[in-house]
């Protein structure tokens, strides 16, 4: 029977590389676990070239002599960038992509029943002729063996490879039906699978001796001789929909029985679903369902792509639960196969490609652009969440010879599903099933729509359409902005999706990006970061991030676009500000009077359900109880009050028409005016103006956000897990920093740092002391190999430290 053997521990490592390295072990190399990266990085202001290097990795490896007659490989899931795989000084294969995994047959070189030596040549350096080098690359490659690496021993009669092709009988009906009536549906399913064999498993299937059995959970739904061809096609029954509102998957375990005995088995995790993209936008189980995605790299902060299983998974919970997302693209390659196994068990859809950045190269760089795209379908075709494929190099010019083997191939590999490739040029020569485009073209101008039209765009009207990506480097925004400039970017996201919604024939739209990221000196804002993304490198949160938020109904949402501090506007005039939120409505009060109640009627964004909110008002009816003013006269001097609030001392004709008014039919003076805009609108001298919102749903308040001059600081910390498990390799947990006040709302220009000390088996990744930005940093903490109990405290001058307690349990793993 098949086995799964991690080997993630006990490498040593060493940053260059010399010949005939292979032959024996390193005598001085550094003991390290994968994920691991060649490079540990500073957060910013550092040269990519730290971790373009030639590296070795080396590992012992003992076979036990009951494996000889086995099939015994090794599979790295990922080794960036081109792997030179030596078993015993003797080199056994060569891998030439940094994104997708590859498998070494070790079998015939292993010596049984002694220690054999493994060893790895790592390039990691951007100068290589293949995928995605050859010119600029928006974003930092960094080198290392990041993903996990295993052996598996087989039996001779054995599977090399499953796919599982699950499909409906019929089209589902889920327009306007809820998360539990989805759930409840139960449609006769199909599943075809097709097998990839061992030479020997198909002689021994042509003579009829193999039976294949399979079972979707624990019910046995085939048994039957294995086809020499390895296809064979099932009825399931009754199924439940895998859908993003109830994501229900099935096991099916596929086994093949020699002469009575089970010689190899298959656990592959799938769902059941349609998904279909048309001319109007993309259908799951029979209902439109508008893609609100976004871009996502693979990178953290200090270690790049080296982060465990745990890490890959939150990212995924975050898009979803914590940004209201229902779609993710990974630009710009394929990504960890934890992270898009969560995005099938939380019903994320996904976007995925092969790596490459506009560049095409000759012609061993175009093959081996075409082994990419094999690697990438054959490796991630049984993830329910992925829609559609990339099968263009991002942002590349047409190359029709290129493109039709992509195209052809990515076909042939999985009938199921489309095709798409990225482009930021209208109209170009369209060989996939779907149009995707980067559309740039909104600046700010809300004169202007937020995406171009389709038929501006498609080179083919009547194909389905896609905006890849938005905004991004249009309005680059760091979490340390000034409040205008984060209410522009907030603004510019909602413009887009406001536009995406009322298109009415766009399948979706991804923004740009999911978060801030390293990037190379080519791009970015001169300290190697691209801050393009609504969260920061450490996934906290800009003020952009509740325009996506809002659009959830898991839970409320609640934000406001400004402290409500003037100081912080020139002239100390505010300008517009905004309530988002996911409410019924919002109650505005100033110093506990209800000033008035704000609905999504009065947002500007039509189309969006949740669109951000203006208050324009600051004064409700307190003028009219004070002053003894009549109804007419009330609104005359609010008009004049709010539009000097918000706009300033500019004589608009809505504030001329007014003040005429005032002048003409109640005799007040300029002075008056000046006076009763310092009571009820300055906020010099007096007392403190205290704003309280609150969210209100189905008639109760659920949430609320109090804005008063801050009196006092303190620390917030949001952590991952506190119970990490060790399982093939270390865990890691990620905590999460912002300083609030009072009331909890983040101080936003503190750059103050924060001092991290651990007692137990806990390491922190990167430097102990993190500097707030934007009032906001993170913290990554690792195992190390020991079980117990750890204490993690955070210091802030001038606040109470935080202690977190961590439980860390050694989990058994084969």
């Amino acid at each position: 029977m098949r086995q799964k053997i991690y080997i993630d521990r006990d490498w040593f490592f060493t940053p260059s590389y010399e010949e005939g390295m292979e032959k024996a072990l390193m005598s001085d190399g550094q003991k390290v676990c994968v994920p691991h990266t060649v490079a540990v990085t500073p957060f910013n202001y550092f040269d990519e070239s730290i971790y373009q290097m030639v590296s070795c990795y080396q590992r012992v490896i003992t076979a036990p002599k009951e494996w000889e007659n086995a099939i015994v490989e090794v599979t790295f899931e990922a080794a960036a960038h081109k792997a030179e795989v030596f078993l015993n000084g003797r080199k056994l294969g060569e891998h030439a992509s940094g994104y997708t995994a590859f498998t070494v047959d070790l079998s015939e070189h292993l010596v049984y029943g002694e220690e054999n030596l493994l060893t790895v040549k790592l390039d990691s350096r951007e100068t290589l002729d293949q995928p995605p080098f050859g010119f600029v690359v928006d974003y930092m490659t960094y080198g290392g063996i990041y993903r996990d690496v295993y052996l598996t021993v087989r039996d001779a009669v054995s599977m090399k490879d499953v796919f599982l092709m699950p499909s409906l009988m019929q089209e589902p009906a889920t327009e306007g039906l809820s998360r539990e009536e989805i759930g409840e549906i139960q449609i006769e399913g199909n599943l075809v699978t097709v097998m990839e064999l061992t030479p020997k498993a198909a002689e021994l299937a042509r003579q009829q001796r193999i039976m294949l059995r399979q079972f979707l959970d624990d019910k046995e739904i085939s048994s039957q001789p294995l086809s020499p061809s390895g296809k064979t096609k099932t009825l399931t029954g009754p199924v439940a929909l895998w859908d993003i509102e109830n994501p229900i998957r099935y096991r099916i375990t596929t086994q093949l029985v020699l002469d009575g005995e089970v010689v190899d088995q298959n656990v592959t995790f799938i769902g059941f679903r349609s998904a279909v993209f048309r001319r109007v936008g993309f259908y799951l189980n029979g209902r439109k369902v508008l893609l609100r995605g976004l871009n996502r790299h693979q990178s953290y902060p200090y270690v790049g792509y080296a982060m465990p299983e745990s890490m890959q998974r939150l990212d995924a919970k975050i898009l979803k639960e914590e940004l209201g997302a229902n779609a993710v693209r990974t630009s710009h390659y394929p990504q960890s196969q934890d992270f898009i196994d969560e995005c099938d068990r939380i019903g994320l859809l996904v976007f995925t490609e092969f790596p490459g950045w506009q560049h095409i190269g000759g012609e061993k760089w175009k093959e081996q652009a075409v082994v990419n795209v094999r690697e990438m379908i054959t490796q991630y075709r049984n993830h329910a969440s992925i829609i559609l494929w990339g099968v263009r190099i991002n942002e590349s010019v047409d190359c029709d010879e290129l493109y039709e083997k992509t195209n052809r191939l990515a076909r042939e590999l999985d009938p199921t599903r489309p095709t798409g490739g990225v482009r930021c040029n209208t109209k170009m020569h369209l060989l996939e099933d779907v149009y995707t485009y980067n559309d740039f073209s909104y600046n700010g101008d809300r004169k202007i729509p937020g995406i171009q039209k389709k038929e501006k765009v498609t080179s083919d009207v009547s194909k389905p359409y896609l905006v890849s990506e938005y905004n991004g480097h249009m309005y680059p925004t760091k979490s340390f902005d000034w409040e205008e400039h984060q209410k522009e970017h907030t603004l510019r996201h909602a413009k887009v999706l406001d536009a995406v919604k009322g298109a009415g024939d766009v399948a979706g739209s991804f923004a740009w990006c999911m978060f801030d990221y390293n990037t190379h000196k080519d791009f970015g804002s001169g300290d190697r970061i691209c801050y393009h993304g609504v969260m920061d490198m450490f996934r906290n949160p800009k003020m952009a991030a509740s325009v996506y938020e809002a659009q959830q109904t898991e839970r409320p949402v609640l934000a406001v676009t400004s402290s409500m501090d003037i100081g912080e506007h020139p002239a100390s005039v505010r300008g517009d500000t905004y309530i988002i939120t996911n409410a019924d409505s919002v109650r505005m009060y100033k110093n506990d009077l209800l000033i008035k109640e704000y609905t999504n009627k009065d947002s500007a964004f039509k189309n969006l359900e949740h669109g951000p909110i203006p208050i324009d008002d600051y004064i409700g009816n307190a003028m009219k109880k004070e002053e003894g003013f009549g109804n007419r006269q009330n609104e005359l001097v609010k008009t004049c009050l709010n539009e000097v609030a918000i706009h300033g001392y500019k004589i608009t004709k809505k504030v001329l028409f007014a003040a005429l008014r005032l002048i003409l039919f109640y005799r007040m003076k300029p002075q008056e005016a000046v006076d009763l805009f310092q009571k009820y609108i300055g906020d010099w001298g007096g007392s403190s103006k205290v704003y309280r919102f609150d969210a209100v749903k189905d008639g109760k308040v659920c949430a609320t956000i109090v804005k008063s001059p801050m009196k006092k600081r303190s620390l917030k910390v949001r952590c991952s897990s506190t119970r990490l498990c060790e399982k093939q390799t270390y865990d890691v947990a990620e905590v999460r920093i912002s300083a609030v006040d009072e009331n909890g709302n983040t101080l936003s220009f503190l750059q103050a740092p924060v001092e991290v000390t651990v007692s137990g088996p806990l390491e922190i990744i990167g430097p102990k002391v993190v500097t707030l930005q934007g009032g906001m940093a993170g913290v990554y903490l690792k195992t190390t190999g020991s079980a117990g109990e750890a204490q993690v405290k955070l210091s802030l001058e001038g606040a109470k430290s935080k202690l977190l307690r961590f439980n860390i349990e050694v989990c058994d793993t084969i």
